[in-house]
């Protein structure tokens, strides 16, 4: 493939198949992992917190570790896709095993929470972080890059929205009055649909960019390559920031629609199918509709950012769409429960503008792994995007621990009616918490040097590098 060659839409779907897969799981830890520990599962919310929390934090340590080993992976396949083939079927087993609530003491099921959700924790490390790390090994380009992430999320929001809309149902439909065994059954259901996407995204993908011929193997000159990257650090403390504004807002979502919002009755036009009329919303309504017009507002972003992007390059546009997602949050602050309408609205916008986000900072990954080989003529790939998703699994660990921690500093108890002190805190953390650490996310990365300008002598730079390096490889 010459440099600008574009890829074929069919292989730029086929990948975006894979992120389908993960965040059949991904969206569940955001938004109902909290809830189904405990008021499915049965733990208490700080035990449930601090689990979560602490295992993130450990997993998290092992996503630089399988970026070193897929770095130095040699197959016919290349070095990223091959995982998605070989885990696939584990990960989803492991899937339905996390989501089995066992007939045990508590102790017991706390033992069997820790064991099977660290479990399928690192076997999402071994399938997802090699996935991630081919968005820079697919194709050289820049631009084709920013399209294949908007894809890559196009994708991801879709699961997101899938998720939203079918698991509380699905899981009280399978379970027929029994909420543990709906969910169980729930994720054989997307346990057989992540594995077929999986292998969708390995049989129609191929990777192109490879390491510098001359490059020698060491693990220790790959890790002095990356804490010295400048980029990549304002990259990566951008992201845990980010993750944390997302994170401790989904951590809280069920549970601001159980316990603050309630349940409704809303009028909405006749013409409307199902909705139309008047009639009472409960939690299962309100959640799903909330999450999935959310995901589908996002899947929206996603799609035009690319548009924005070449229009005002890619740092400016992550600040303004930032700006306006920040507001948003914020806003809810001041929502009564009867406001649907406006709750609803103004997730609307914040999600517009606030899903396009991780698209921008993953096709600038890239571009920091660009900047590596550029800058010291030598790419760690794998590394360089396992070590991102470090930082993505921390903000989420600290986020989930932190809305748990102060939901349980308030008095909150599951399933009980919430004092006035409980609801105050959590439509804090619905609001005004994760505004003010989205704050310090655009702080930060106002000082990321990679703009367009740069990205593209650095795109030339390796461009001619490469030209020349193959004749004499050819010639070796």
């Amino acid at each position: 493939m010459s440099e600008t060659q574009k890829l074929r839409l069919s292989e730029k779907i086929s990948y975006g198949f894979g992120d389908l897969a993960s965040v059949l799981y991904w969206q569940t830890f955001m938004v109902y992992l909290t809830y189904f520990y405990t008021d499915v599962f049965g733990i208490a919310a700080v035990a449930a917190g601090t689990m979560i929390g602490l295992s993130r934090s450990v997993d998290a340590f092992f996503d630089p570790v399988m970026g070193i080993l897929a770095d130095r992976t040699q197959t016919r396949w290349g070095k990223f896709r091959p995982y998605l083939l070989w885990f696939c079927v584990p990960f989803a087993v492991m899937g339905v095993l996390t989501f089995t609530v066992p007939d045990f003491a508590a102790s017991g099921k706390l033992i069997w929470a820790w064991v099977t959700y660290n479990a399928l924790m690192l076997l999402y490390t071994a399938i997802n972080i090699p996935y991630t790390a081919m968005l820079g090994v697919i194709t050289p380009n820049a631009n084709e890059r920013t399209t294949l992430s908007s894809i890559k999320f196009v994708f991801a929001f879709s699961a997101g929205m899938i998720v939203s809309a079918t698991l509380l149902p699905m899981s009280k439909i399978l379970g027929a009055g029994n909420d543990a065994r709906g969910w169980q059954l729930s994720f054989v259901v997307i346990g057989v649909a992540a594995v077929i996407f999986f292998l969708i995204t390995f049989f129609n993908t191929r990777e192109r960019v490879l390491p510098p011929p001359a490059q020698k193997t060491s693990v220790l000159q790959d890790l002095r390559d990356l804490v010295t990257n400048g980029p990549w650090l304002i990259l990566l403390a951008t992201t845990i920031t980010f993750i944390l504004f997302v994170a401790v807002r989904s951590s809280v979502t069920v549970h601001y629609f159980k316990y603050y919002v309630g349940t409704q009755t809303l009028t909405l036009p006749a013409w409307l199918p199902k909705f139309g009329g008047t009639q009472e919303w409960h939690l299962e309504g309100l959640v799903s509709v909330f999450n999935t017009s959310g995901q589908l507002a996002s899947l929206i972003g996603v799609i035009l950012v690319p548009f924005v992007a070449r229009m005002v390059g890619r740092k400016v546009a992550f600040v303004a769409l930032f700006v306006v997602a920040i507001a948003t949050t914020a806003s809810f602050y001041f929502l009564q429960p009867d406001q649907l309408l406006l709750i609803f609205g103004i997730n609307l916008l914040g999600s517009l503008t606030g899903g396009p986000l991780s698209a921008l900072l993953w096709a600038m990954y890239a571009d920091t792994a660009d900047y590596a080989e550029w800058k010291k003529g030598r790419r760690a790939t794998g590394l360089v995007f396992s070590a991102s998703i470090f930082s993505q699994k921390q903000g989420w660990a600290i986020g989930a621990w932190v809305a748990l921690g102060l939901m349980h500093s308030v008095g909150f108890v599951a399933n009980v009616e919430q004092t006035p002190g409980s609801l105050h805190g959590l439509v804090l953390l619905m609001s005004v918490i994760p505004a003010a650490i989205g704050v310090v996310s655009i702080v930060l990365v106002l000082f990321y040097p990679l703009d367009e300008a740069r990205v593209t002598v650095i795109e030339a730079d390796l461009k001619a590098r490469r030209e020349q390096a193959a004749p004499a490889a050819t010639l070796a």
